[in-house]
């Protein structure tokens, strides 16, 4: 085909351009100064010498030089289309009628994917099109008669390999291909061949490689940079948590957003020895690693509070003032728990953080009631401790905001809603951790941390039951209190079926843990013993707040060497105040594997 046989205009440019032709004209016309009226004087005309001293009349302002009559102002229809297509390094392809038939590529067009034959459908003179999908688009613009946009589809060419054909496989890719992303732009036109016009399409490819590969840059560089932020905050909490011999616990954590700022929720399970075990907590309010750099120091701290063996509400007070040191413009809340499988009772304390939820046997949903002190770091708040029954066949839940709060309703509408959720919770407390985030409705692109803590107390029956036992005697003092210590312990270790060697040691620290009550404590005094899958657990109380300490006693010491006794043939020991006034002190002996 003769390119100079046909031209390719965009709808509406011919009238666009004779309108402008005709307005340049007229304003053309419009500056040209008009000559004077011809008025001669009576009886003859202007003398030759008086019109030559007429001063000229000044002439407006005419146009800049270049641009007059004598020098038009080129339009589209004055320039060779086919110049213009073969100079623009962008992919110019123009096929007419409904099968597409190609009419003309450009150099660019033909340096990608080589030359191409016209005339032929674009099936076959196009092969790259229709592996790019972009045959219906351009039915779609021929049918519509408005262009139509699609982004960034990717390229694959192979300059030293002949052009594709149909026969050639789709899945061939030489090792010298070549990838790019084009953006493609299909217009409706008209073309005029050998007279007739028909319409046609402008398929127009602009080369977006570096911008794609930038995005894409961008896009692995805040993935590896979330992936980075969500290790640190993993790192920070537990990898592992501890699990207490009574309770069954397990945590999720689900970082919020997709950005690559870590949050500040924590959780931690801590045994705490003598059965008993600490649950936390907690929420840094903000984003970034300051906000995990303080949560990290403020669990490290609870952690170090809870081997006290301290109430709830005398370590949120311990934390406040570290949380001030720390930085007093950083708000954080927590809950610190502890559970007594002896007194079957969560005893808890809160510093500005959402309720702690109890689910009893039969299904029945409790909220920890107050009292609720205000958020860590304020200062001059004195907490104090609330309790709540948590026995057998009983789950409780921990959680922060990021589980309940939503920006369109009240927080507290999303804890009546967890409280339903919770109640119907059934399975492990891993499984019951999921089902309550999918409840709530958590998903991937939730835009706040969630972390969720839940636990069980199992209510054991038939041989795990068998592995469970209690056991107490109270003691009024006296020269026979020790006797009847010694022999209560072993009476009751026989009936546990111990071993003779655990049996002789659990009696003598029975024995020492008692005499040591007599001389340094109070009545009433009380001899416990447990024992669990995995422990035997002795314990004294008796009414004297002071603690006992390991002092090293001398040889020529009559008294002192009952807790270096204890601390020596025992797997661990320690000692707390007990809430009405007076002390507990405990030692643990691991079970042999064969009463696990």
């Amino acid at each position: 085909m003769n390119f100079t046989r046909w031209s390719a205009r965009l709808p509406g440019t011919q009238r666009r351009a004779a309108a402008r032709t005709a307005r340049d004209r007229t304003e053309r016309a419009e500056r040209t100064p008009a000559p004077p009226p011809s008025a001669p004087a009576a009886g003859g005309s202007v003398p030759a010498a008086r019109a030559e001293a007429t001063p000229p009349t000044s002439p407006e302002p005419g146009p800049a030089a270049g641009t007059g009559p004598e020098h038009p102002v080129p339009t589209l229809d004055g320039l060779s289309v086919h110049d213009i297509l073969g100079q623009v390094p962008a992919l110019v392809a123009v096929a007419y009628g409904p099968d597409h038939r190609l009419a003309y590529v450009n150099d660019a067009y033909a340096a990608l994917f080589g030359p191409r034959t016209p005339g032929a459908p674009a099936r076959e003179a196009l092969p790259e099109l229709t592996e790019l999908g972009l045959l219906p688009l351009m039915d779609q613009v021929l049918r519509s008669g408005k262009p139509r946009t699609v982004k960034s589809r990717r390229v694959t060419t192979d300059p030293a390999a002949p052009p594709l054909t149909p026969d050639t496989p789709p899945d061939t890719e030489p090792d010298t291909a070549r990838h790019g992303y084009y953006t493609f732009t299909c217009s409706p036109i008209t073309v005029d061949t050998t007279g007739a016009t028909r319409p046609g399409v402008l398929v127009f490819a602009a080369d977006v490689t570096d911008q794609v590969e930038a995005a894409e840059r961008l896009r692995a560089s805040e993935r590896r940079q979330r992936e980075a932020a969500v290790t640190l905050q993993r790192s920070l909490l537990p990898q592992e948590l501890e699990q207490p011999d009574d309770l069954r616990v397990a945590a999720t954590y689900q970082p919020g957003g997709k950005d690559t700022a870590v949050g500040g929720d924590w959780y931690d399970v801590i045994t705490l020895g003598a059965g008993r075990t600490a649950l936390v907590i907690g929420d840094v309010m903000g984003r970034g690693v300051r906000a995990a750099a303080v949560m990290g120091q403020l669990r490290t701290a609870v952690r170090a509070y809870a081997r006290l063996d301290l109430p709830p509400h005398e370590v949120l007070q311990l934390l406040d003032g570290l949380a001030s040191e720390i930085d007093a413009t950083q708000i954080a809340t927590c809950a610190y728990a502890v559970h007594d499988p002896n007194e079957g009772r969560l005893v808890h304390a809160s510093a500005g953080h959402l309720p702690i939820l109890v689910r009893d046997p039969d299904g029945t949903v409790r909220r920890a009631a107050e009292p609720t002190g205000p958020p860590l770091g304020t200062g001059g708040w004195l907490h104090s401790s609330g309790s709540m029954a948590l026995g057998p066949g009983s789950s409780a839940v921990l959680y922060t905001d990021g589980l309940v709060e939503r920006r369109d309703e009240d927080i507290y509408e999303g804890v009546a809603a967890l409280e339903r959720a919770f109640a119907g919770a059934t399975g492990s407390p891993q499984v019951m951790c999921d089902r309550l985030i999918r409840a709530m409705g958590v998903t991937a692109d939730h835009d706040d941390d969630v972390a969720v803590l839940v636990l069980q107390h199992p209510a054991r029956t038939g041989h795990d039951a068998e592995l469970f036992h209690n056991a107490a005697l109270e003691l009024l003092g006296g020269v026979e209190a020790a006797p009847r210590a010694r022999a209560f312990a072993s009476g009751v270790l026989v009936s546990w079926r111990f071993p003779v060697e655990l049996r002789d040691l659990g009696v003598l620290a029975a024995s020492e843990l008692v005499a040591n009550s007599l001389q340094h404590g109070t009545p009433p005094m009380r001899l416990r013993l447990r024992r669990t899958d995995r422990r035997l657990i002795i314990e004294v109380t008796d009414g004297d707040d002071h603690l006992p300490r390991r002092r090293r006693a001398e040889p020529v010491d009559e008294a002192g060497r009952g807790i270096s006794i204890i601390a020596t043939i025992a797997s661990s020991w320690g000692s707390r105040r007990t809430p009405g006034g007076g002390k507990a002190v405990w030692c643990e002996f691991a079970l042999p594997s064969a009463h696990s």
